[in-house]
């Protein structure tokens, strides 16, 4: 799903966000990417999302090589992630569905078959009775939710999360990340930058630890 193989990142300013790094990521394999502020874990979303392009190394995501990748094919390429922030950005002018909604909408999708697609999105994070009401309305946590309904709801190959709990209490914290473990369960492949140590220990999956740009430790899964 996503290769790394010996990738560097140097911005003009001379700063090395990333430094000779390689892994491997599975189809439905959960991974956690974790390291010190400054590390270069948003760095390496953004290379992922082609938002930046690698100083050295090849990445490969999906099949498709992004240094290959052209300006036509980036918005289609784009459409196979599902990308979960922390501060949600949802659009507070809108309803639920209508945020959930967004994606579908702009890649030309036909109404009715929006419809059915954000219903099961949201149901799938439990917030189906909910669809008409404003986001500003909800909880942190139930506004996560949207969030990742969104990710979801054009069924990616693979999801991308920044610190999806940061800003939530242990307990919603646990549930978001249950969350992503059920779309890990079929087939998903996911990616979860998070500097809470505490809880993705407990969580024992894979860890990607990064050091100054340098990736420390790449440990398998815990089985």
């Amino acid at each position: 799903m996503i290769r790394f193989n010996n990738v560097s990142k140097r911005y003009p300013s001379g700063q090395e966000a990333l430094s000779g790094v390689s892994f491997r990521l599975s189809a439905g394999e959960l991974a956690f990417l974790t390291g010190h502020s400054g590390a270069g874990k948003s760095t390496l979303l953004k290379l992922i999302m082609r938002m930046e392009l690698p100083s050295g190394g090849q990445i490969s995501v999906n099949g498709h090589s992004l240094s290959r990748l052209s300006r036509e094919q980036l918005p289609y390429y784009r459409r196979a992630i599902g990308v979960v922030f922390q501060d949600h950005q949802l659009l507070f002018d809108r309803s639920v569905f209508d945020n959930v909604a967004l994606p579908l909408a702009i890649a030309g999708y036909d109404p009715r078959h929006i419809a059915r697609r954000v219903r099961a999105a949201l149901d799938k994070v439990g917030l189906l009775r909910k669809e008409q009401q404003n986001p500003a309305a909800l909880s942190s946590g139930e506004q996560q939710r949207v969030g990742i309904a969104r990710a979801v709801v054009n069924k990616p190959a693979l999801i991308l999360a920044d610190e999806p709990t940061g800003n939530l209490d242990p307990e919603l914290s646990a549930e978001i990340m249950h969350l992503f473990e059920q779309f890990r369960g079929v087939g998903v492949a996911v990616l979860i930058a998070s500097h809470d140590l505490a809880l993705i220990s407990s969580l024992r999956h894979r860890m990607l630890v990064l050091d100054q740009g340098r990736l420390i430790n790449a440990q398998d899964e815990a089985r």
